[in-house]
């Protein structure tokens, strides 16, 4: 068998991150032991929590210096010492920037992808279908007739976001960078409205007033930043608002804020919960049953952004970083 191509995280960043923070090895290919599974690398996820486990331990341990960056990928079983995986098996799990994997069983699942692309077991049915499913029908809920606010509204999570409001009767508006983006959040996935954050001619909060004319019920937060703290002020008594990430925050010096917490929270009555996808791994069966149906029935689109190539995968993160992605990214390494 070839070496394993790997790609290390070499340097911690202090600011942004760039394709110096990274570097590649080979190493040989590690036979699997007993209980473990030796997986090829066919997909991997990209996403902008990859960047936060740089800064320190999250709801996972943080990275550190020289270790082979994290992500979790799927991937084809090619020798199995854990009865439950045979040779040719499609399984899921922390498989890292590199081209195998060897992995306790107990570390991996099934891949999920029922009759679509392998992708849809990252997209659709995967990480980002299922941080937008739970993180809007069961953290916040939302009901026909309110008003639901998405930001990073063309990003993988926030994409799908805003089609399961509309799906439920809610106006939808995102929160994107660049007008062309904007464009193609409503023209193509069907917002209500989309504001660009990087429009200079009014402030957030002035152009965000002009499409949330009845103000917000429910926000989905993907920012934190200025953005939250834009949604706050504009939330309607006894808003919810759904935490689920703050790029924003992940790439370079965070800023202070937002402000107004608690006095917003409780003037206004105002729920806000973070959450982990895994918090309702319980509810995944009706998850993926409902976002299958959707998009068999073409009222959910699944957009990917992939990119051919195990070497790419630092530049890809760091574009994601950027905004550059329409949909889920993703790094396939091998057919």
């Amino acid at each position: 068998m070839t070496d394993n191509t790997r790609i290390l995280l070499s340097e911690i960043p202090k600011g942004k991150l760039a394709e110096e923070h990274f570097s590649r090895d080979q190493v040989p290919v590690e036979n699997p032991g007993p209980g473990e599974v030796l997986i090829r690398t066919l997909i991997l996820s990209q996403d902008a929590a990859n960047r936060a486990w740089m800064q320190g331990a999250t709801y996972r341990s943080a990275l550190s210096t020289g270790q082979v960056m994290s992500s979790y990928g799927i991937g084809e079983v090619l020798e199995s010492n854990d009865d439950r995986y045979a040779p040719g098996d499609l399984v899921g799990g922390d498989l890292c920037w590199q081209e195998y994997a060897t992995l306790p069983g107990t570390q991996i699942s099934a891949a999920h992808h029922h009759d679509g692309p392998l992708s849809h077991g990252i997209s659709l049915l995967g990480v980002a279908g299922l941080t937008a499913y739970h993180g809007l029908i069961n953290v916040p809920t939302i009901h026909a007739g309110e008003t639901l606010l998405v930001s990073a509204a063309g990003g993988s999570v926030g994409s799908l976001v805003g089609q399961i409001g509309k799906i439920k009767g809610a106006k939808v508006i995102g929160i994107a960078g660049g007008a062309a983006k904007c464009d193609w959040v409503v023209e193509q996935l069907g917002f209500d409205a989309c504001i660009d954050y990087k429009d200079t001619t009014a402030p957030l909060r002035d152009l965000l007033a002009q499409q949330a004319t009845d103000g917000i019920d429910v926000y989905f937060d993907n920012t934190g930043g200025d953005i939250l703290q834009t949604a706050l002020f504009a939330m309607n008594l006894h808003g919810r608002i759904s935490c689920c990430g703050a790029v924003s925050m992940y790439d370079g010096k965070p800023r202070p804020g937002p402000f107004g917490i608690p006095g917003l929270l409780v003037t206004k009555r105002l729920h806000m919960q973070g959450f982990l996808v895994s918090d309702y791994s319980h509810l995944d069966g009706d998850a993926r049953h409902d976002l299958s149906t959707w998009s068999k029935q073409g009222q959910l689109q699944v957009v990917e952004d992939i990119i051919d190539g195990l070497e790419n995968a630092p530049r890809g993160l760091i574009g994601l970083l950027a905004g550059d992605n329409r949909g889920k990214r993703m790094i396939r390494v091998a057919a």
